[in-house]
């Protein structure tokens, strides 16, 4: 009964793909696996508690979802696109921070048709995970695979 009520409650608040989850909304549903596991396996086994639980954290999750559209809570709850390369030259300290590897960076240009840094304009890590190249010559393509972030 829990999953029915999770899935109807996903189904009415949620419209976002996996693909476009935010931070907000990874945050959300590591919340309600961790929140709604005593009431489907625990001691806790009332239907009511866990649908409180999901209820609380759908409306949470909306309220949050609701400030996002704020510019100031916009900046606050999204990360900036990162620029990985400018004009052909690899910002290392940039890619360490965001924890893009060389490779990572090498097979997005490959996906895009890009074969030398040097015919690279522009490399952004945009802030969906996707690394967006800009050729020299104005070909924009976007890389669907997510980067590995790593901070320290």
């Amino acid at each position: 009964m829990i999953y029915v009520v999770l899935l109807a409650g996903l189904r009415i608040f949620g419209k976002r793909q996996v693909g476009q989850f935010t931070l907000f909304d990874l945050v959300f549903i590591l919340l309600v696996a961790n929140a709604v596991q005593p009431a489907m396996t625990g001691p806790d086994s009332s239907l009511l508690g866990g649908v409180i639980i999901i209820l609380s954290l759908l409306a949470a999750n909306l309220i949050v979802g609701r400030l996002d559209d704020i510019p100031i809570f916009h900046r606050i709850l999204s990360p900036h696109p990162a620029i990985l390369v400018k004009d052909g030259t690899v910002e290392d300290w940039v890619m360490h921070r965001e924890g893009v590897t060389d490779d990572d960076l090498l097979m997005a240009m490959r996906e895009h048709g890009v074969d030398k840094l040097e015919d690279v304009s522009m490399g952004v890590l945009e802030a969906d995970g996707t690394i967006s190249i800009v050729s020299r010559d104005g070909r924009v393509g976007r890389h669907r695979r997510r980067s590995r972030f790593v901070h320290h």
